[in-house]
């Protein structure tokens, strides 16, 4: 049998409209612990997955725990990214336990599911073996969590993929939702968020905007 290749996206491909982003507990106390990732680069990946999130209206929940009592506020890069929005405390370590959260999740009514946030092995791995196992499709940002070590997070990763989630980075993120650069009416989006937050891909793209005028497309 003879297949046929078409010019279309694949199907696990994510595309703005077909998900739900949800960051979890990106906060100061759950980050002075975090050793499997630096806290820069940390607050820099979970800010340039909001920013992505918001630019491209991808319908988004943040939420906390323990806000005012133990864990401290939201990134600022996060609260920059979604300036007004509500940000949902809990008292449960799993985000799926909480009624607040699934009611949110349930009036969106997007079946895939993109997790990010602190700790992997607690507040990342609860929701997403929980989503998967009620029939969601789950995507985990990786460097844009983080664990208390290298093999915490490690560890739960592998959990979480062996359960059926699907890995992915932050700057994969962004770039998976852009896709094609013909679309020019999100190309300077892009390029803004990747210039800011993209590392030493963003400064490439200063350097060739500066320097040849370069624009890719």
């Amino acid at each position: 049998m003879t297949i046929k290749a078409t010019p279309t996206p694949g199907a696990l491909l994510l595309s703005p409209q077909d998900h739900t982003l949800i960051m979890i507990d990106h906060q100061s106390q759950m980050a002075f612990a975090t050793h499997s990732i630096d806290a820069v680069a940390l607050r820099n990946n979970a800010a340039l997955v909001a920013h992505a999130a918001a630019g491209f209206k991808v319908s988004s929940i943040v939420t906390t725990v323990a806000e005012k009592s133990f864990s401290g506020p939201v990134f600022d890069e996060i609260k920059d990214a979604f300036p007004g929005a509500e940000i949902t405390d809990r008292t449960s370590m799993n985000t799926w336990e909480d009624a607040n959260v699934i009611a949110r999740v349930n009036a969106i009514g997007k079946k895939r599911i993109v997790l990010a946030g602190l700790w992997t092995s607690v507040c990342i791995v609860g929701p997403a073996l929980s989503a998967l196992d009620q029939g969601f499709e789950v995507y985990v940002i990786s460097d844009a969590c983080g664990d208390v070590s290298a093999e915490a997070h490690d560890s739960a990763m592998q959990r979480m993929i062996q359960a059926g989630a699907r890995p992915m980075t932050s700057l994969q993120y962004l770039l998976e939702l852009q896709r094609d650069w013909a679309r020019t009416d999100s190309y300077e989006l892009t390029t803004g968020i990747a210039k800011k937050f993209g590392g030493a891909y963003g400064l490439g793209i200063i350097y060739a905007q500066t320097m040849f005028h370069a624009k890719e497309g």
